[in-house]
């Protein structure tokens, strides 16, 4: 129990009646303080000013000032000592000893949690850093709370340590109410990278409008923009029950606010349009009208929502799969290649060989068709240019396309309107290949045709895959 004002002041009184003591020396303090032999074993046995400053942390001995720590259900009273705190903290110094400096020797903190609050002070007097993932964010607050710059860094670098897919959502809203900067960037660097993790994890759905709408307007989401909008309707869906509202197709979209207009509905396919927001109900009939022409007509009309294909971030990387080259008349108009790759990536294009001595610009389409179920990933019809040579040149997909591991794809690429004359083509093709990157990193594809006999396969024109890691 900490002494009232009347005890302390009945025992001033009681010294007042003695005319005069000794002053007390280091042995008969021993006996005479209460405290003694508490004081004696600091004084022997701490042989270094960070062991005698670690000694009082969270003691009594010398204490000026007691800290009420918490709410009344969890409150903690912690002994302190004025000096080592100021000296460790501007905010401290300007409470004790500032033109406003508090007189009580208690001083109420309901807004800091008892353990956080422990971890400051321990640090302040030795040093040392005691987080945990369950104390760290609270820790933070308290750190930032009182200027203690070193141990908020200690607390930001044990969170980008532990930075994942399963709580980039959560760090993010933290890094944010908390202002560091530099943690938001690294977790908005995450969600870009892992993006269909990131949206899969469970505190994504607990994140607030603000941070929805951010996170959907980005350009370097890595994944397909029907993804996005299931996981804005679960999201919509759980932020309707947060408010205690019915989960309606108005109600959700009244709720997500800005981040619906965050959602690129152009990029999407036909199909998943049908399939996903039309069935929603999330659409209007004049919006679900005017999108069903965008993807059918041209010039495109103006929809409400941006067309714009979002540019992933990302290492761009080229695996070649042919180790020679030769040329002949007239190749079959259509190239295919079977591939499975060992992690999640995204193809954005294809390497193709061009003709051989002609310069020329032709018009191909390449394509990605999910083998098992036949479904098209990723398609367009683009065109690209060869000077002659045997030079690879790039034939690139509108938008990057999410390739899945260990999942056997078939990419294709069809000439358009193909002339008779002589073409570059490579032969004897890996059955793996390996690209190595980042020190140490490396991407494994293997190719399933090989070992084929169809001259389309064997003679091919689709020489490298383009893709992001």
């Amino acid at each position: 129990m900490l002494p009232s004002n009347c005890q302390q002041r009945q025992s001033r009184n009681d010294g007042d009646n003695h005319e005069s003591e000794p002053l007390p020396s280091s042995e008969n303090l021993q006996l005479t303080n209460g405290t003694g032999g508490t004081l004696h074993h600091l004084q022997a046995t701490k042989t270094t000013v960070k062991e005698r400053l670690s000694f009082l942390f969270n003691n009594e001995l010398f204490s000026d000032v007691h800290f009420i720590v918490g709410k009344e259900a969890n409150q903690q009273v912690i002994p302190a000592h004025k000096l080592v705190l100021s000296v460790g903290s501007a905010v401290f110094n300007a409470m004790f000893h500032g033109v406003l400096a508090t007189k009580s020797e208690e001083v109420e903190l309901p807004d800091v949690e008892p353990a956080a609050f422990l971890h400051l002070l321990e640090f302040l007097y030795s040093d040392e850093v005691r987080i945990d993932s369950d104390s760290v964010m609270t820790t933070l607050y308290a750190a930032k709370k009182y200027d203690v710059a070193a141990l908020e860094e200690h607390c930001v670098e044990f969170l980008k340590a532990n930075l994942g897919t399963d709580n980039a959502f959560l760090l993010l809203t933290q890094a944010i109410l908390f202002d560091v900067p530099q943690l938001a960037a690294l977790c908005l660097e995450m969600i870009d990278k892992n993006t269909t993790d990131v949206l899969n994890a469970e505190d994504f759905t607990d994140i607030d409008q603000d941070t929805l709408n951010a996170v959907l307007e980005r350009d370097t989401l890595r994944i397909r923009e029907a993804k996005i909008f299931s996981a804005a309707l679960r999201w919509s869906e759980a932020e309707c029950n947060r408010r205690q509202l019915q989960v309606t197709p108005i109600n959700q979209r009244t709720v997500l606010g800005k981040a619906f207009h965050a959602i690129r509905f152009p990029l999407m396919s036909v199909e998943e349009f049908a399939m996903g927001p039309v069935k929603s109900g999330l659409l209007d009939d004049k919006e679900i009208l005017e999108l069903f022409l965008y993807f059918t007509v041209n010039p495109k009309p103006n929809v409400g929502f941006t067309d714009t294909p979002r540019r992933m971030t990302g290492i761009k990387l080229t695996v070649n799969r042919f180790p020679q080259i030769n040329w002949q008349w007239h190749l079959p108009n259509t190239s295919e290649v079977t591939f499975t790759v060992d992690q999640s990536i995204f193809v954005v294009g294809f390497g193709l060989f061009g003709f051989y001595q002609k310069s020329i610009e032709y018009k191909v389409h390449i394509q990605i068709i999910h083998e098992d179920t036949k479904k098209v990933c990723g398609s367009n019809i683009t065109t690209f240019c060869c000077d002659g040579s045997a030079e690879i040149s790039p034939a690139m997909f509108r938008e990057p396309v999410e390739i899945l591991p260990d999942t056997i794809y078939n990419g294709s690429a069809e000439f358009c309107n193909m002339q008779e004359m002589q073409q570059y083509y490579g032969i004897d093709g890996l059955e793996q290949a390996v690209i190595n990157y980042n020190s140490g990193e490396k991407v494994v594809f293997h190719f399933s045709d090989v070992e084929l006999v169809d001259v389309s396969r064997r003679m091919n024109q689709i020489p490298a895959i383009i893709f992001l890691i």
